[in-house]
Parts: C-alpha cells; structure tokens; sequence
C-alpha cells in the first residue's frame, strides 16, 4: 500500500534524483497560483536520450522508494520529453534540442522558479 508524500518530499526526491544522473539545467517552476494542473513542474535536460531515460528510471525508483505514486510515465520509448506524472510534481526530461524547442519556461514564465539550492546542498 502506498502512503502519499507530501508535496515538498514529493519535490525534493524528484529533484535529488534528476541530479542523481547528472541531468542538465534543472529548475523547479512553482505552478500553484498558475495552474491547476500541478503544484510543481520540474524541468531538466540531458544530451542523450540513453541519459533522458536513466533520469526516468532514477525518478521512477527513488519516489517509489520514498513511498510516492507514479501515475504516468508518457514518452519513455522515443526519450525526447518524457513526462512522469506525480500527482502534485510533474517531471519534464527533454533531449537537450527538444528542451530548447518546447522551451516550458518561457511558456509558463508567470510561474516563479522554485529555490533547488536547499535540495541540492552538496558536502
């Protein structure tokens, strides 16, 4: 039986895990007040798509492991954006040029980004 996470857990393992696997550019974008599909979108690219999918399976497993639920996983075959549904986070890895062209930042630019260096201390 799974327990649901909440929101800032849920976050900060999806975020852990991406850097996990040395993903590139990673931002969390803060979509409470600007949408109603989530309450975080996080948003992250690699060079290949070998890469795109290893961050994938890392998400996947880590917020199994935390004790979260994964509803959607669309897009892992092709691996150019892969989105993986958490319920209230929802992960973007694209290809590094798929990112550029879907550009969700500027898409969603009156959601503030998310401070990630709490989640991302290094020792």
């Amino acid at each position: 039986m799974t327990t649901a996470l909440d929101v800032t857990t849920l976050l900060k393992t999806a975020v852990i895990a991406v850097d996990n696997k040395q993903a590139n550019h990673i931002v969390a974008l803060d979509m409470r007040k600007v949408s109603l599909m989530a309450d975080y979108f996080v948003i992250a690219d690699a060079a290949s798509n070998r890469q795109v999918q290893a961050i994938v399976t890392e998400v996947k497993d880590q917020v199994q492991a935390a004790g979260g639920e994964i509803k959607l996983i669309e897009g892992f075959q092709a691996a150019d954006w892969v989105l993986i549904d958490l319920g209230d986070v929802i992960v973007h890895i694209f290809s590094t040029e798929q990112r550029g062209f879907y550009n969700l930042e500027r898409l969603w630019n009156d959601a503030p980004y998310v401070d990630l260096t709490k989640f991302l201390v290094t020792e």
